[in-house]
């Protein structure tokens, strides 16, 4: 059975939509794994004409698009040379008013840190119509790859994802650290490594411990992942000494030490997993 005719058989038993011409999707690719891509994803790869695609995006997920698609690169990364907001956004209404099928690729979700509402916005003005594909973001699969979870009932019954940067590269002014620390028992900070050491301080001056677990994850699900455990006081100092680089997320809380049981990744090359990983036992977790 050929690639093409069992893709067919799939997207006639899953009811998947038909990519019309003029029309702009707005897809999250996930955080690396192409094996993390949606059906609606890979739907929208095998029909697309134009695809615009960022910073994040796998290469192995570009390699899933229809022969002879346009693959158009529109990566923003902090730091570096990128094309305008604007740019971009005109860039897929241009496409569209041709009558092209465009899909506008994104790391993640384009919805949680991906400009997507931005862009959405600018082809409601337009007049072009469009369609959302959610994705699984890094602060949930990333985490997941780490063997970190972002809840756990022994620990933590909120989450709080926020951004390490704002659209100029600056720690975000908008954040009330204060009420962050206090009121989060978890925090996964995107795009945060540039300014860690500042992000650690202000988390302490608010009344986190210098000990509490961090881990650092870099090129979360991919087969470059990286994985550094660490504590808030010296985070900054042990990335700087690690080397370890961009992009990453930061997670702060205890959940960090349940990495040593639930490590699944490394535990396929050969690490060792602990059952009891918060030191408590079966009984008093079956009591709580």
């Amino acid at each position: 059975m050929s690639l093409a005719f069992a893709w067919k058989s799939v997207r006639e038993a899953a009811n998947l939509p038909v990519f019309e011409p003029g029309w702009v999707w707005l897809v999250g690719a996930g955080p690396g794994d192409a094996g993390l891509l949606t059906l609606h994803a890979l739907n929208a790869l095998q029909q697309a004409e134009i695809v615009v695609f960022d910073a994040l995006v796998d290469e192995a997920v570009l390699k899933l698009a229809r022969p002879g698609a346009v693959i158009e690169y529109a990566g923003k990364r902090g730091g570096k040379p990128s094309p305008k907001q604007r740019n971009i956004s005109l860039r897929l209404i241009e496409w569209a008013k041709q009558g092209k099928r465009v899909l506008r690729l994104k790391g993640g979700d384009p919805f949680l840190f991906g400009r997507g509402g931005e862009e959405a916005l600018a082809l409601v003005a337009a007049g072009v119509p469009f369609r959302v594909v959610p994705g699984v973001t890094s602060g949930v699969g990333g985490l997941a790859y780490a063997g970190i979870p972002a809840t756990h009932r022994d620990i933590n019954h909120a989450v709080t994802f926020v951004t390490g940067h704002m659209a100029g590269g600056d720690v975000p002014s908008t954040i009330n650290w204060r009420a962050l620390a206090e009121g989060s028992p978890v925090i996964v900070i995107y795009m945060g490594l540039k300014h860690l050491a500042r992000i650690a301080t202000e988390l302490i001056s608010a009344g986190r411990s210098v000990h509490e677990p961090v881990a650092i994850i870099s090129e979360a699900t991919t087969q470059n992942q990286l994985v550094l455990e660490t504590e808030l006081g010296r985070a900054d100092a042990d990335v700087r000494a690690s080397g370890i680089k961009a992009p990453a997320l930061i997670v702060v809380g205890e959940v960090v030490r349940l990495r040593a049981g639930l490590d699944w990744l490394s535990a396929l090359s050969g690490r060792k997993l602990i059952a009891d990983p918060l030191g408590a036992s079966g009984d008093e977790r079956e009591r709580a």
